[in-house]
């Protein structure tokens, strides 16, 4: 964690206000230990969003509820597959109807 720390510090001293954005990714399938490791996150690196991964199978990113009440940080991304192309931005409607859904 303190690299993570020093990483920002030294984007810092090369360019004036960077890191402009920190986004830490988590996993969908996490569960209560991505609430964890978000927190450990953006107390050392200053986060500013979450990117959602592995929505594409039987995951439902509740995770992402409780990251956003306790650290109040915004779902910016989600990924639906396996590349980069796979990233779409977070529709919170869509996202509330996929949660309540039945399998």
């Amino acid at each position: 964690m303190a690299e993570l720390g020093k990483i920002s510090r030294v984007i810092g001293r090369q360019l004036e206000g960077a890191p402009h954005e920190t986004l830490l990714t988590i996993d969908a399938t996490t569960g209560q230990n991505g609430l964890r490791q978000a927190r450990l996150f953006a107390d050392t690196a200053g986060v500013t969003g979450v990117v959602l991964t592995k929505l594409d199978g039987t995951a439902r990113g509740g995770i992402a509820l409780a990251i956003a009440r306790e650290l109040s940080l915004p779902v910016k991304l989600i990924g639906i597959g396996e590349s980069v192309e796979d990233l779409r931005p977070f529709d919170a409607r869509e996202f509330a109807r996929a949660l309540i859904a039945e399998s």
